[in-house]
């Protein structure tokens, strides 16, 4: 076996312009399914987590049927008391009309979303006060954080401005209070609260006549691997309640669902791209095979067995799928690394989540030798098929 790889290693390395077109093949077939993985993977992966730290936590606790009436300082204390807790906080949404006069000119808007926050808890469970590009998060009864599109509709409204919110409460009545801007929030991607705006969640409450109620509990882990069982150990100890609790695949499943089926689209065509690659081996081994018919037809006349032929080139696939697996996963892992390093985004948008999934490199690198190999069979074939007398008569 050690000779007849020897003089495949020599058969295919005199041959360097083959070699290199081969192992590029492949190389790139890997280095496609990595640079799609990172930026549809990584994509996917970034709504999730924008999702989980702006607006559903790692844990959605809602109610089924209503709002939720259970105290909810005293929820955000029983979920504190589990060690895997970071921290939670209630929230209160609704809808509102919004009206603004600047520089003599009203500005209106309607059905704009209004969530109500609690700004102690809030700052500890999500990232929203982040997003505050100007201003401040929410610190009093009468401020108010605007989205960055809400604001821009409403002519450019700035810190500091005041303006007058219109709310339904919960018997049908039309409730006004008049705010100040303290904040403009920007986030991209949009998963942030753009097209929403903030205030405090007592404040809310008071507008749509539902003191002590909650429309949802966020909870935020220190582990999220432990969401589920979080979940359960909640639902259970809340039997007699109307609680529904969601880990983030659960509560953000219809804005993930068509996504996940784009991402096994981008991979199938990935894989296809590699399988691509497989058909350009198949063709640089057939000229290697056409261009040894000489060195073929000397070993079979001094006693070189069909079996010989068929491992000396089966040796070569084995060595171009080696070569190219190793230098198409190190690209590959070199890409990873810069777009995960440099916090790759688009032309400003959302930040790419970006990880290394070893299972799947792994996975690839595998997949790519064997088509390597599986492409040099037929090569392989035909070269056992050349009768000494004719390979040397052919050169």
């Amino acid at each position: 076996m050690e000779y007849r790889l020897r003089i495949a290693k020599r058969m295919l390395f005199n041959k360097k312009g083959s070699l290199i077109g081969a192992v590029l093949a492949v190389t790139i077939g890997i280095l496609v399914i990595h640079v799609n993985f990172v930026i549809f993977q990584g994509l996917f992966d970034a709504i999730v987590r924008d999702i989980s730290n702006y607006r559903n936590g790692d844990i959605l606790i809602t109610d089924e049927e209503d709002y939720i009436d259970k105290s909810d300082q005293a929820l955000v204390k029983w979920f504190e008391r589990i060690p895997y807790v970071k921290a939670a906080t209630p929230r209160l949404s609704s809808t509102a009309s919004i009206n603004m006069t600047k520089f003599g000119t009203m500005y209106e808007k309607t059905a704009i979303p209004i969530v109500g926050v609690d700004p102690i808890q809030d700052i500890l469970t999500s990232t929203v006060h982040e997003t505050v590009s100007d201003g401040q998060y929410v610190y009093s009864r009468n401020s108010i954080v605007l989205g960055n599109i809400v604001a821009k509709d409403l002519g450019n409204a700035q810190v500091g401005d005041s303006l007058q919110l219109k709310i339904v409460d919960r018997y049908g009545q039309d409730q006004i209070k008049r705010f100040v801007v303290t904040g403009i929030a920007k986030a991209p991607g949009g998963q942030g609260f753009d097209y929403s705006v903030v205030i405090h969640i007592d404040t809310l409450r008071d507008l749509m006549d539902r003191p002590g109620d909650t429309g949802s509990i966020i909870v935020k882990l220190n582990d999220p691997s432990k969401a589920t069982e979080v979940k359960n150990f909640f639902l259970a100890s809340f039997p007699n309640n109307n609680f529904k609790a969601e880990t983030i695949e659960e509560s953000a499943e219809q804005q993930l669902a068509g996504f996940r089926s784009g991402i096994a689209m981008i991979n199938l065509i990935g894989y296809f791209g590699m399988m691509s690659s497989a058909f350009a081996i198949v063709t640089i081994q057939m000229m290697l095979v056409n261009g040894k018919t000489r060195e073929i037809g000397i070993m079979r006349s001094i006693g070189a067995t069909r079996k010989d032929i068929l491992i000396i080139f089966i040796s070569q696939g084995m060595i171009i799928g080696a070569i190219g697996a190793g230098v198409g996963t190190a690209a590959g892992l070199g890409y990873t690394f810069y777009a995960k390093e440099s916090h790759m985004s688009f032309n400003n948008s959302l930040p790419l989540e970006v990880s290394y999934n070893w299972e799947k490199i792994i996975q690839t690198a595998v997949l790519s030798f064997i088509l390597a190999i599986i492409a040099s069979l037929y090569p392989s074939y035909r070269a056992t098929k050349l009768l000494p007398v004719e390979a040397m008569r052919n050169v």
